[in-house]
């Protein structure tokens, strides 16, 4: 079955980093697009970023351009989310997204951003 193990959250600093990871099984992982999204306390979701299957193109929401870099690993079936220059803003839990014509999440991984 499709899974999606989201780690990689914590604490930071203002200005730190944070690197995020997605291990996906249950599916051909180089077949198709990877995003990520948030939640804050108290709000909705939110779309983070996104990546083609085979990496080549990548998007960003406006909050998080210029500070996030969205990769993956094909080979290892693992997409990543490099945050840099973290803000008290970014405090959320982050989520992986695969649309397989069906979204499946991961469990996600808490995130925060210290003031």
């Amino acid at each position: 079955q499709v899974q999606l193990v989201d780690s990689g959250g914590g604490l930071a600093q203002p200005g730190g980093s944070l690197r995020l990871s997605c291990a996906a099984s249950g599916f051909t992982f180089s077949s198709y697009g990877m995003s990520w999204a948030r939640q804050a306390p108290g709000k909705g979701l939110e779309w983070v970023s996104a990546i083609y299957s085979d990496g080549s193109d990548t998007y960003y929401a406006d909050s998080v351009k210029g500070r996030f870099t969205i990769s993956r690993d094909n080979a290892k079936n693992t997409v990543y989310l490099q945050m840099n220059s973290l803000k008290p803003e970014d405090t959320a839990v982050y989520y992986c997204n695969a649309n397989l014509g069906i979204d499946y999440w991961g469990q996600g991984t808490q995130v925060t951003g210290s003031a």
